[in-house]
């Protein structure tokens, strides 16, 4: 099983990315599992047609002792098993706590042995790596942890601060940034800027997944690539991608 956990800012594509890679991956026959990890808990929503997916911690706060693994995950597109953590109720309590039970309840429901998932994806909110949020850091959670970026410069902040957070957690024992996504937004001299990223971070870039029209429709539709527009070229990018991620 290879754990893969994936950081960025909000609004970067990085649910987009993650979906579309769980989306291929599952297509070519392995077992794949999505766990969400954002309060929002739309991470999966492309995987699922946009329908609903009651968090983890919704259904804990209605059952708790009585909650079981199957309580927590729906079947999505191509077989990927879809999670999302969920988080506090507005106004109350902390969202990194949230995740960091959701995390919690499904090893003590021994997700990996029940489900045998051949590759996990924690989609994690990047923009702050406190609390709940730190947990797909830690080796007991994730194998290796990626941050994905455009040349935006809001984009290349948050990925700078999640770098020095990890050289943090790296000194501690946990894992350190193995790359970084390069998700395109055809701003002004992105390569330039990426590349820069990459430099100051000592982290090289794992993959680039260009700027496609074919990837906003079809995340419009609520729905990945592989499904939206099949044959499309995008698709083997996140395939390329995908590879990379899980080599050793």
């Amino acid at each position: 099983m290879k754990r893969i956990a994936i950081y960025g800012k909000g609004g970067i594509g990085k649910s987009t990315t993650v979906s579309n890679m769980s989306a291929v991956l599952a297509g070519a026959g392995l077992t794949v599992m999505q766990i969400g990890c954002d309060p929002k808990s739309d991470s999966t929503a492309s995987l699922r047609h946009g329908s609903g997916l009651v968090p983890v911690l919704d259904t804990y706060r209605r059952k708790i002792k009585d909650i079981e693994l199957e309580d927590m995950y729906v079947i999505g597109y191509n077989g990927v098993i879809c999670v999302e953590a969920g988080g506090p109720t507005p106004g109350i309590g902390c969202a990194g706590r949230g995740v960091a039970k959701a995390l919690d309840l499904l090893t003590q429901k021994e997700f990996a042995r029940v489900l045998h998932p051949d590759v996990v994806f924690y989609d994690v909110l990047g923009d702050v790596v406190c609390g709940g949020f730190s947990m797909p850091l830690r080796k007991n959670y994730a194998d290796k942890v990626f941050v994905i970026s455009s040349g935006e410069q809001m984009s290349i902040y948050a990925a700078m601060n999640l770098g020095l957070a990890l050289d943090n957690f790296r000194r501690r024992g946990h894992n350190g940034l193995s790359g970084i996504i390069a998700n395109k937004r055809n701003v002004s001299d992105e390569d330039r800027k990426l590349a820069g990223l990459s430099a100051d971070l000592e982290c090289p870039i794992v993959g680039t997944i260009e700027y496609s029209e074919s990837v906003k429709k079809a995340s419009d539709e609520g729905l990945t690539v592989c499904e939206a527009f099949p044959g499309d070229p995008m698709i083997r990018q996140y395939e390329t991608l995908a590879k990379s991620l899980l080599a050793d």
